[in-house]
């Protein structure tokens, strides 16, 4: 591609409120992005053209399992092995961590009592660490997951009555 069409083009993205403007000729490619700092990124031409695959996309999933079911079976626990009580539900997906440091106690552990916003627990999510709080006081019945243990949205956690 020539140079002055590149210069053409840096001008073009200048003076309009595009982030970003990517050219293909044949087999050659340029791409022109606006950093941070107010410059410009050029990238070389490509030496071949690329191709994007697709990703064969998977069929829609089946209807979920009853939550109680789910939660159960995720741990490797039987429904009767959970005890009746308040339900703390995961806010988010992430990995669960029982402790705020590898060398420190858990928050909570199983017969504890527990006041409305105490910690029982943190789940890191794009790398920020976020309190799992009681909603409600009362004795910690069941920590129905694991330390380290990747979390879903709306997955039971914790059992208190």
């Amino acid at each position: 591609m020539d140079l002055r069409k590149i210069k053409k083009l840096i001008d073009l993205l200048e003076e309009s409120n595009l982030a970003e403007i990517e050219i293909k000729e044949g087999e050659e490619s340029v791409r022109l992005a606006r950093v941070p700092s107010g410059g410009y990124a050029v990238a070389a031409p490509a030496p071949a053209p690329v191709h994007h695959a697709e990703p064969p996309r998977a069929a829609a999933p089946a209807a979920p399992a009853a939550p109680a079911a789910l939660s159960a079976e995720a741990v490797g626990k039987s429904t009767k092995d959970v005890p009746d009580g308040h339900t703390v539900r995961s806010p988010m997906v992430g990995t669960y961590y029982a402790s705020p440091a590898p060398d420190k106690p858990a928050f909570v552990k199983v017969g504890q009592q527990v006041k409305a916003g105490d910690t029982l627990g943190i789940i890191e999510a794009m790398k920020m660490f976020n309190p799992i709080e009681a909603d409600v006081s009362g004795t910690v019945r069941a920590i129905l997951v694991e330390n380290g243990q990747p979390i879903e949205f709306d997955e039971p956690m914790f059992v208190i009555s």
